[in-house]
């Protein structure tokens, strides 16, 4: 085996090998360009560490098939001998090859048939540190095979950041580093940020072109990073014209044609390459005699899209490890210059590393695969724990479409949905709907194709069927590079397709992949819809589906308060009992209603959170009914009569001293009121009933007779006057009191206590007015008394106003005409 030249990886070599062979595991970090992905599989099979076939993961088919390429013209071979690759429609393997390159969800698949990996003797995850989903996931489960099956088996994760100590943690590892070669590299900053509405592919422009202005003399290819296929082309346009005849410039993104991806990859014969790429270029790639780099400072990164209830690729802000990966491939060869599109000062704002692809992207998939394999999620070992709620959701969804039982575990539809290269939404409805449904599978995984369209998913489906007649009848713009995947998805889906035929209409098939989706209109002239999910959406009133009973909406804004529709298609009541009748449930509802102010009973049918169809519950039981007023009184709070409020100020005093009385507070009654409101409701259900409601006897039963008796003897309800008349006593003050006529009063010589203390008086004139307040009625009587009575004879002279009231008898009567007073 011949080595053309030393790459700086081969001085960490020997001590790699060592690990494998002594740990059968090992994580190397080594910085882009360093050598690992092509030099460390051929140094493992040059030394022979293990009997199979050596497995190597690439995140990217470019990627993977790149280094398969060079490795195999390294060893002087055609790919396919020694060194072959594997990904989804593309395979190029024999009976003699040792190493093969794959991306990473052909792990999976192979795992999940055969976990004791039969004839692979070594896992290689390259480029582990951008942590997508599927190396995690991969890495979790060869662990767990390596504990249970398959203790031979060589685990090696190879990352190109300094934040590989977590990794080697997890697999109990020990970390090579290889120091890497490069050379200085000059970072030059805007001036100024980018104005908010500045375009940032011709801001790029100007700067690449700058950049080569600046850059001529030194020579060397420009290597500019862009976030998508998009940007690539529209800066390529643009470019034309604005740089030498002598540049030549190569677009670099993952579904270019293979030959113009080698020609991005391979040195420039002649002139100056300029080349537009991804982040695959970052470091999966080694474009070779690159000397200037050109950033945007923008990647695409998998993410949970709520709109479309799928992981979508979404444009976020590079971090500094990503702007650091992209400014070093400037230095390989000699001293290099970076340009980048922001300015120093808005560095700092950039996060530290890329969040690992599991904390951010829908875990629909994952869910799937974990029921596969038959695992909690705490099972295995991952890096980073998938997030509890996003995962529940995640189960949800593949209930509702089939692929969980009741219990969690997988359904044969759920083995089948996982042998699909597709979401489990769409292999839903692929494996439900046949053929027919390859166009909308293919339209549902992209972007909107339309600008500026209505939100109706006809005219989607008119497009795909004939996009020229398409073009000349509607006037909305149409993204044809977007089309064109489409279509060739579609063909793709076609194969994949069970053969079967559907009538489906195509809201019906889009029902399938989105059942969580089905919406209904709300009463109201806005067309707001609930959806089947228990989530809100609304549509711009001029819309055509703005009347729609019921719609299907594939695509939202994602606002999680209530979204926008961006896709959406009109069903009708027959097609959703039709796909979804062992779905509907019959329920008793009976709810209090706070924006009716009642207990509100229906016999209703429901999927999900929509009502199919909706009737008064005439016979709806008492039980039921009074449980639902129990929420309508949380809903209005406790109404006291001013003998329940006495009691609780009672019961609350004496608490309050040290005895054993139930909690009367108002958060501790509410807290309980199944215990002691439940039984006393009577048929209540509305606010004008609990306002007519008294919750004195309630709270009495509450009570509960001994400790009403031991109320009484601590607290007693009322004072019985001389005349025998029993006058409540208040205790809602700082000290009992009670209000009672000054006439009822005579005769009392010792003023009237509770618990020992006196009660407070308040002496009412026959007008039942305040006329004196005291704790010390015979002082009262031989004191203040007799200046009373002068004013009160005047005002009423009818009523007695005795001299000595200590010797007279207590009356509410008025004086007879005879008396004299």
């Amino acid at each position: 085996m011949t080595i053309h030249h030393r790459l700086p990886i081969e001085d960490a070599l020997p001590e790699l090998i060592t690990a494998l062979r002594t740990r059968g595991r090992a994580v190397l970090q080594a910085p882009p360009g360093a050598g690992k992905t092509t030099r460390v599989p051929l140094a493992m099979l040059e030394a022979e560490v293990c009997d199979g076939r050596i497995l190597m993961l690439e995140p990217r088919r470019l990627a993977a098939r790149a280094a398969a390429e060079r490795m195999a013209e390294t060893l002087g071979e055609p790919v396919g001998q020694t060194v072959g690759y594997r990904m989804r429609g593309a395979t190029k393997t024999s009976k003699a090859t040792r190493i093969e390159v794959v991306t990473e969800g052909i792990l999976t698949r192979m795992l999940q048939s055969d976990p004791d990996l039969p004839g692979i003797g070594a896992v290689i995850f390259d480029e582990f540190h951008e942590r997508s989903l599927n190396a995690d996931f991969g890495l979790a489960l060869c662990l767990e095979v390596t504990e249970a099956l398959r203790d031979d088996l060589l685990l090696l994760a190879m990352s190109a950041t300094l934040d590989a100590g977590p990794v080697a943690r997890l697999m109990d590892a020990p970390m090579i580093t290889s120091e890497g070669r490069s050379f200085a590299v000059e970072t030059r900053w805007l001036d100024k940020p980018l104005a908010p509405k500045a375009r940032k592919v011709d801001a790029l422009v100007d700067l690449i072109t700058r950049a080569e202005k600046d850059t001529r003399a030194t020579g060397g290819a420009i290597l500019a990073f862009l976030p998508g296929e998009g940007e690539i082309r529209r800066a390529a346009s643009a470019l034309e014209g604005r740089l030498p005849k002598t540049c030549d410039i190569r677009p670099l993104f993952g579904a270019l044609p293979f030959a113009e991806q080698q020609a991005a990859i391979q040195p420039a014969t002649q002139g100056r390459k300029v080349v537009l790429a991804t982040s695959i270029a970052e470091t999966s790639l080694t474009i070779q005699d690159v000397r200037v780099v050109v950033d945007m400072g923008l990647a695409r990164r998998a993410r949970f899209d709520p709109g479309s209830g799928m992981s979508r690729l979404v444009t976020d802000r590079v971090t500094r490890a990503e702007a650091t990966q992209r400014q070093g491939r400037a230095g390989r060869v000699a001293e290099g210059i970076c340009y980048r599109l922001w300015t120093k000062g808005e560095e700092g704002a950039l996060m530290a590393f890329p969040p690992a692809e599991i904390e951010a992207a829908d875990l629909t998939p994952l869910a799937l695969e974990l029921a596969l394999w038959g695992a909690l999620p705490d099972d295995l070992s991952f890096l980073t724990a998938p997030p509890a709620g996003t995962l529940a959701e995640a189960q949800a969804l593949l209930h509702m479409l089939g692929a969980l039982d009741g219990q969690g575990r997988i359904t044969h539809h759920g083995k089948a949905l996982a042998k699909l290269p597709l979401h489990p939404r769409l292999g839903h409805l692929l494996l439900n709907a046949g053929p027919t449904a390859a166009p909308l599978c293919a339209l549902c995984g992209e972007m909107d194709p339309l600008r500026g369209a209505p939100p109706d998913l006809a005219l989607r489906m008119e497009l795909l069927k004939d996009p020229k007649t398409f073009a000349k009848r509607r006037p909305f713009q149409v993204n044809r590079q977007v089309v064109e995947r489409i279509k060739a998805e579609t063909k793709r889906l076609h194969r994949q397709a069970p053969e079967m035929h559907s009538d489906l209409s195509p809201a019906a098939m889009a029902a399938l992949a989105y059942p969580d989706r089905i919406g209904q209109r709300r009463k109201g002239d806005v067309p707001r819809f609930v959806l089947s999910g228990g989530k809100g959406a609304v549509l711009e009133a001029a819309d055509g589906l703005a009347n729609a009973p019921f719609i299907v909406a594939i695509d939202t804004d994602g606002n999680p308060r209530e979204a926008r529709i961006r896709m959406a298609a009109q069903i009708t009541l027959g097609e959703i009992r039709a796909l979804f009748g062992d779905q509907i449930a019959e329920v008793d509802h009976c709810e209090w209603s706070k924006r009716d102010r009642r207990v509100v009973a229906r016999k209703q049918e429901r999927l999900g959170a929509i009502t199919l169809e909706d009737q008064i519950w005439k016979d709806a039981p008492q039980d039921a009914i009074a449980r639902a007023m129990l929420d309508g009184v949380r809903d209005l709070g406790l109404r006291f009569s001013p003998a329940a409020a006495r009691l609780v100020s009672r019961v609350e005093l004496v608490r309050a001293e040290g005895h054993d009385l139930p909690n009367f507070s108002t958060p501790a009654l509410m807290e309980t009121l199944e215990d002691w409101l439940l039984p006393m409701l009577d048929r209540q259900r509305s606010v004008e009933d609990w306002k007519r409601f008294d919750l004195l006897p309630a709270l009495q039963a509450a009570l509960g007779w001994d400790h009403a008796q031991l109320l009484d003897r601590e607290a007693p309800g009322s004072f019985k006057t001389p005349l025998g008349r029993k006058i409540p006593i208040d205790y809602s003050g700082e000290v009992p009191a009670i209000e009672v006529r000054l006439q009822e009063m005579f005769g009392v010589t010792r003023h009237p206590r509770v618990g020992g203390e006196p009660l407070k008086v308040t002496l009412l004139s026959p007008a039942q007015r305040p006329i004196q307040i005291t704790r010390d009625l015979p002082g009262f009587w031989s004191g203040s008394y007799e200046d009373v009575r002068k004013d009160m004879r005047a005002q009423y002279p009818k009523h007695p106003w005795p001299e000595d009231p200590t010797e007279a008898d207590p009356t509410l009567r008025a004086k007879r005409r005879s008396t004299k007073s």
